[in-house]
């Protein structure tokens, strides 16, 4: 059922014909560089689990920060007693006469919150009511996730400001082990509403906001706020903006719709009532059941409804629509983020960069000591557990699909989504989906890939080009594993560029060390790749992985020399980034450039300022870029660079097989923002901002090289173009 929200500060209804979609394309700015990546954290729920029903009056004064609620629990049949949890100090009573509440001690507690155990004896038929009341009022925390890169997050506050509550607040009386179904009301002051999952309010009725949920949850969120609300006709597009802005609503409006539909027709039929985007009160990513939170400049910014918006979607197909069975590791964000990030990136026709800048990351973040199995991943805590949980497990189900081909994929994404569709699963039941789908033992895939650390390592050998008697040519050779541990299962594509006509793509399938392969091609070839767009979860080669600041950024030791002979706070500006930077890695060094004989061959370095003694030492013998500090001058592959008075300059070069960086200002008010922001930019290797801000106004990779994975016939190196291969959605459409 559904109600309306009588206090909304305005409301406009915006019909399908009316809805535009302006889409432009825009960098990836350091703000939401960490948010396109959900926070959602699945509960540890077995696969059948007991439901407890909520009929819940709830009234917020945010000013206060207080909220009273009186609950009607219905509970699980055959329950002589439970266990409740509660926060702290909000006082529970029970109203049914015939039922008892008393505390199990200890209590709970963490860093940021108390809560209550307490146990409950239900009355008859297993319905108690309960009422309470108090403060829950959290402040945000930073959490650090890297070199420079911090979250902020709240475990629940009622404020001024907004409202944020979860089950981790304990704002509702939540049963260990169990799903939700509830109806609420919830009272606020004027001009506030609140949203939750389910549906509700359409235009009539309770004249305060209303969500019911009839299918289980494995939470109950409440989000509050002076909202603006925007809506289809139909209810099932929404925005909720903390200010008023048709504009913007109607081009998150046509989104959903555009995404809804998508993914309706990829997967199966969409779980809930509804899809609403919701301003947060603080920069935040978070996805829940039929709605998703996130920061007030975030969506502002021009690219994310087609780069991160669809993450937030897709959540409710993976983890909100089939939830994690978490003790066997939560696959749901590996999935999101290989149909949306990847298949925006796709569409786009740069699929193959993104599954590179995969690959990079986890050669950037994840040392050996920092590795672990994908079944024992939860949620990101840093660089590491998102290079492997986002994106090794984003390439697991790449390297499915690449294995059985889109058809079969899609038939087993449907299948896992119809047999799972709000109930708990894990990898079997993705391996039994498409077993079921494409007739293929995919135990060994499956096993290996969730159960072990690290990646395959391939190298090319034995290559032959031999003139057929039809004049025509056939090229072979042998691909390899040649890491130290075990061989992995892979499928790897291997491409034949030919003097005429298209190239030519073969698939080999590796169950050992070594497979081999024969390419027939009807005229001379020019070029071999092994996997050249990378299709493979493996270690990249030389060549294929050129600097970039995520190998500063990423490395377990280095040194940041600071520029002594700079102004005073020029110099202390620099002191204070590279302290950021520093901390929480004490294998990296802070120094004076002058109490440094020389630069280290052995680690990570970097050069800070114009005036730092090392900036000569930094640009002598670079391939790529030409430098001149005195006259603050630069050249890409012989292009000047126009910096302007205002420039921050970020470099990147390998020297001596380490990587080295350079960060160059006068201006010592940009460097608070530099600090935060280019920990953000890691897949790149040069970067120009300018301002305070600082804006960027360059950002680029260094180009790749051949690579031992390419084999050249004869002298020529002519630039060759992919093999086409349409995205996921142009080859499956139902």
């Amino acid at each position: 059922m559904s109600r309306t929200i009588a206090n909304a500060t305005a409301r406009i209804t915006l019909g399908p014909t009316t809805m535009h979609a302006f889409l432009p394309p825009a960098p990836v700015l350091a703000l939401f560089a960490a948010l396109p990546l959900a926070l959602f954290q699945p509960r540890a729920l077995p696969a059948e689990t007991p439901v407890v029903d909520h009929a819940m009056e709830i009234t917020l004064d945010p000013a206060a920060g207080t909220l009273t609620v009186t609950d009607r629990l219905t509970l699980p049949p055959g329950l002589d007693a439970v266990d409740l949890v509660l926060h702290d100090g909000l006082a529970p009573r029970v109203l049914s006469a015939d039922a008892t509440l008393e505390p199990v001690e200890p209590q709970a507690q963490d860093e940021h919150l108390t809560t209550l155990r307490l146990r409950l004896a239900p009355a008859a038929k297993g319905t108690v009511t309960l009422a309470y009341g108090g403060t829950i009022r959290h402040g945000l925390v930073a959490v650090r996730e890297g070199m420079g890169r911090e979250r902020q997050e709240s475990v629940g506050t009622i404020g001024p400001d907004g409202v944020f509550l979860d089950g981790a607040s304990g704002w509702y009386p939540r049963v260990p082990g169990t799903l939700q179904r509830f109806d609420l009301r919830i009272t606020a002051p004027p001009g506030w509403n609140a949203i939750s999952q389910g549906a509700g309010p359409d235009r009539q009725g309770f004249a305060g906001s209303a969500w019911t949920e009839t299918q289980p949850q494995d939470d109950i969120y409440l989000v509050a706020a002076p909202f603006t609300l925007y809506r289809d006709q139909d209810e099932r597009a929404q925005v909720w903006l903390r200010a008023p802005n048709e504009p913007l609503a109607a081009r998150y409006l046509a989104a959903t719709r555009e995404y809804l539909d998508l993914y309706s027709r990829l997967i199966g039929p969409y779980a809930y009532a509804k899809f609403a985007l919701v301003e947060n009160f603080w920069e935040s990513g978070y996805g829940m059941p039929s709605f998703t939170l996130l920061g007030p400049a975030v969506i502002r910014l021009p690219f994310i409804i087609d780069t991160s918006y669809p993450h937030e979607v897709l959540h409710n197909w993976w983890g909100n629509g089939v939830f994690v069975e978490e003790r066997t590791g939560n696959w749901s964000e590996g999935l999101t983020t290989y149909l949306a990030d990847h298949l925006m990136k796709e569409r786009e026709g740069q699929g193959a960069a993104y599954r590179r800048d995969a690959l990079q990351t986890y050669a950037d973040f994840v040392h050996s000591e920092a590795d672990f199995p994908l079944t024992a991943f939860r949620a990101r805590h840093g660089e590491a557990s998102q290079a492997i949980g986002y994106g090794k497990s984003a390439m697991l189900f790449h390297g499915l699909r690449v294995q059985l081909g889109d058809a079969a994929f899609v038939q087993g994404l449907k299948r896992f989504y119809a047999d799972n569709r709000l109930r708990a699963a894990g990898y079997a039941d993705l391996r039994r989906a498409f077993e079921a789908t494409s007739g293929r033992d995919l135990k060994d895939y499956f096993t290996t890939w969730t159960t072990r650390t690290g990646a395959a390592r391939l190298a090319l050998t034995a290559v032959r080009s031999d003139r057929t008697q039809t004049g025509a040519y056939q090229v072979s050779g042998r691909v390899l594993q040649t890491q130290r541990e075990a061989p992995f299962p892979l499928t790897v594509p291997v491409v034949v560029h030919q003097v005429e006509g298209p190239p030519q793509r073969t698939l080999v399938e590796l169950t050992g060390r070594e497979g081999r392969f024969a390419i027939d091609v009807p005229t001379a070839p020019v070029r071999l790749a092994v996997d050249p767009e990378f299709d493979c979860f493996r270690t990249l080669e030389p060549g294929e992985s050129p600097v970039a600041l995520g190998g500063l950024f990423g490395a377990e030791q280095g040194l940041i020399l600071l520029p002594g002979a700079a102004q005073p706070a020029l110099l202390s500006a620099y002191r204070a980034l590279a302290t950021a930077w520093q901390g929480g890695h004490p294998q990296w060094r802070v120094a004076l450039d002058q109490d440094q004989p020389a630069l280290p061959a052995d680690r990570a370095v970097w050069v800070l300022g114009w005036e730092n003694r090392f900036i000569h030492d930094f640009a002598a013998g670079a391939a790529g870029f030409s430098l001149d500090p005195a006259a603050r001058t630069l050249a890409i592959a012989g292009t000047p660079v126009a910096l302007g008075a205002d420039a921050s300059l970020a470099l990147t070069r390998v020297r001596d097989g380490s990587p080295l960086g350079l960060l160059a200002t006068d201006d010592p008010t940009a460097l608070p923002g530099l600090a935060r922001k280019l920990p953000h930019y890691g897949k790149y290797g040069y970067l120009v901002f300018a301002g305070a801000a600082p804006d960027n106004r360059l950002k680029g990779q260094w180009p790749p090289g051949d690579s031992p994975l390419i084999q050249w016939f004869g002298d020529a190196r002519p630039v060759l173009a992919p093999v086409p291969r349409p995205s996921l959605v142009e080859t499956h459409r139902p």
